[in-house]
């Protein structure tokens, strides 16, 4: 029996990306709620909670785009020259967010400057990324294989609201995270801060799912023509449910719950965008298997990841293992 590659390399990257948003997204989400907390002492702790664990959760980044290089070349040729600006844009604010981690630690007269720089980083990173996800959405223009749109067809209304979708979970995800990771008066902003973020997450979802269906034939037919509507219901029930969770949480006081339940969502929101491009890997047309590798090249990349894979992931674990618990302010901090 032979294995449909294309297929185990979509499930493979389609893996590394979620992994890399539900991870990464909560520390980049921590610099976005840093305007909020102004305190000198808040941001440190802040800080100390994904001190331990931020540049292994973007391991996660490099494994999508080393495997889409290596499995679906011609997304290379399709999905980068289309959002060239954006994703510069991004690796730029990633820099800073990583600089920042770094200088903030030994700086003194300019730890401010490079608290804005954690900030402005973090807020880039994330809106670019949305960016590139709605000018995905939207669609690209491939003609023989190849990019065949201007340098700016990533930028329209529903790409950049897309922006400020990706930013709104980010900053979700990071109070969840400091709910479960801190204690105290800190611990109680943020509950404060999540129960209006997770209202209008859920607008937000709603707007975009609403959006592409009214603005994309082919989602609309995905979703209501196919006659799969009765399995895919249950996705749009399920985001209710958790919302609504979320917000007895925070009112019980749970520690760990907003988090789960925001992870949840993410999951829910990365399966309905699966439900409405699949078998796509570039929208409107380009499947998997059209931007695949040869089956040679695939398979001799996918042993190396058999091999890799499990270590990266046992790593990550164990790094959550080894500084779990709750994050304090006067506990050692990043050097």
């Amino acid at each position: 029996m032979q294995i449909d590659l294309p297929v185990v390399w979509a499930a493979i990257i389609g893996l590394g990306v979620f992994i890399y948003v539900m991870l990464d997204g909560f520390d980049l989400g921590i610099g976005l709620l840093f305007p909020f907390f102004e305190q000198k002492g808040d941001r440190q702790v802040m800080l100390n909670t994904i001190a331990p664990v931020w540049d292994g959760n973007e391991t996660f980044l490099v494994l999508g785009g080393a495997g889409l290089y290596g499995a679906f070349p011609v997304v290379y040729s399709t999905l980068l020259p289309a959002n060239y600006l954006p994703l510069i844009l991004m690796l730029v604010g990633l820099i800073f967010r990583g600089a920042a981690f770094e200088l903030r630690a030994r700086a003194t007269r300019t730890q401010h400057a490079w608290d804005l720089a954690f900030m402005g980083g973090s807020a880039l990173a994330g809106f670019c990324q949305g960016i590139v996800l709605g000018s995905m959405l939207q669609g690209i223009k491939i003609v023989d294989g190849r990019f065949a749109g201007g340098p700016f067809d990533w930028l329209s209304p529903f790409s950049l609201f897309c922006g400020i979708g990706v930013v709104t979970t980010y900053a979700t995800l990071g109070c969840g995270w400091l709910i479960l990771k801190t204690d105290g008066q800190l611990q109680s902003k943020m509950r404060e801060v999540m129960r209006p973020l997770v209202g209008v997450l859920l607008a937000v979802m709603a707007i975009v799912s609403l959006w592409t269906v009214a603005g994309l034939p082919a989602v609309a037919f995905r979703w209501f023509g196919s006659g799969n509507l009765g399995w895919f219901l249950p996705v749009p029930i399920l985001v209710v449910a958790c919302v609504w969770g979320v917000f007895r949480s925070l009112r019980l006081k749970h520690e760990a719950t907003p988090f789960l339940l925001t992870l949840a969502l993410c999951f829910l929101g990365y399966s309905g965008l699966l439900i409405s491009i699949w078998p796509n890997i570039v929208p409107p047309s380009l499947t998997i298997w059209e931007a695949s590798s040869s089956h040679a090249s695939q398979l001799f990349t996918l042993v190396g990841t058999v091999i890799v894979l499990p270590i990266i992931l046992v790593y990550n674990f164990m790094q959550y293992r080894v500084f779990r618990g709750k994050v304090r302010e006067g506990d050692a901090g990043y050097h």
